[in-house]
């Protein structure tokens, strides 16, 4: 039995994600101290977790699933499996202690997972300037600027390709010809289109250039962000939901570094919290968007993503939100994020 697979009552959320990230799973089984199992967690639990206001501070027994389903032997879990697949399958003797847990991961010895994304497009918003970037993005344009050997855009483009996507769309602006220049000139195994903005029209405003051109669900991505994240299970999650647009949101963890008081309206205290710790949803560049939303953009538009999400939400539509981990979530936007980007990356 594998120790990455086992944590104890006493973690916080936040060590129990960090550690799952760094083991590189899906789930955890949580036991006491006489190895008993109290419960399991997932990322599907993660999600459940935050999207109903969970903090990452919180004791993972206050996000873990207290029931989760239970085997006895290896053949039990054979039988299940004929059935449904579960994340991870734990293993217990007749007094509940931990024995097992086995892991069926479905990814090959070259990364790629399984082609679920291969009908799905891909469009990167890459017409900015960078101008965070500068003096780097007065030489290259931001979608070329290097991380490691590749550039960010084939980075993105890669972590997708490892889902079966094979439609690449880039919505240009700045440098849109040495863009064009460098990715047609690469060997690849997808197809790439390009569209030009006369001018900058936000991170939304560009999509009115593929109306016509996209007729199903498709993911868009900033091109200066990377995300670490089930990619099928955001599709399935997004179409299950019925959404106009999910944004995939990273959790936040914020503590403040002083004691807070807080008061009554006649300034006596009611309360006081230590050095408390906030956790938030913060947006990472990266949506599932079904196709009609092109048809609502105006020609020549300028919009960004938030605004035609509330315009929707006013509209009485669905807007959702996919929550992922901090560190499932790489942004290059300013040289000290770029410079985590690579760290996180190993270059």
């Amino acid at each position: 039995m594998q120790d990455k697979y086992i944590v104890n009552t006493d973690i916080s959320v936040k060590n129990v994600i960090e550690k799952m990230e760094k083991n590189l799973i899906k789930a955890v089984v949580i036991v006491n101290d006489d190895n008993k199992v109290e419960g399991l967690f997932s990322n599907g639990d993660m999600r459940r977790f935050f999207l109903s206001g969970g903090n990452l501070s919180a004791n993972i027994s206050d996000a873990m699933n207290k029931n989760p389903r239970l085997y006895h032997s290896e053949d039990e879990v054979k039988e299940e499996r004929k059935i449904q697949n579960r994340v991870i399958y734990p293993i217990i003797d007749n007094e509940g202690h931990l024995v097992d847990v086995l892991d069926f991961d479905n990814a090959d010895s070259n990364g790629y997972i399984n082609d679920s994304l291969a009908n799905v497009p891909l469009v990167i918003m890459a017409g900015g300037k960078g101008t965070r970037l500068y003096p780097y993005t007065k030489i290259l344009p931001k979608p070329l600027i290097p991380i490691g050997d590749y550039t960010i855009t084939e980075r993105i483009i890669e972590s997708f390709r490892k889902y079966g996507c094979q439609n690449v769309k880039m919505i240009l602006n700045y440098r849109s010809n040495m863009i064009k220049a460098y990715m047609s000139d690469l060997e690849k195994d997808y197809e790439i289109e390009f569209y030009d903005e006369d001018e900058f029209l936000g991170t939304a405003g560009g999509l009115r250039l593929l109306k016509d051109k996209i007729n199903s669900t498709f993911f868009l991505s900033n091109c200066d962000i990377l995300v670490n994240a089930d990619l099928e299970c955001i599709y399935k999650t997004h179409k299950m939901k019925g959404n106009k647009i999910t944004f995939v949101c990273s959790m936040k963890d914020v503590v403040i570094p002083y004691g807070v008081v807080e008061t009554d309206e006649d300034g006596m205290i009611t309360e006081m919290q230590e050095k408390p710790g906030f956790s938030y949803l913060i947006n990472t560049g990266l949506y599932m968007i079904e196709p009609e939303v092109i048809n609502d953009i105006k020609e020549g538009e300028f919009i960004h993503l938030p605004e035609l999400a509330q315009r929707y939400l006013d509209q009485g539509q669905k807007v959702g939100v996919f929550p992922i981990s901090e560190k499932a979530w790489m942004d290059m936007g300013q040289f000290n994020e770029m410079e985590k980007m690579m760290k996180n990356l190993g270059i």
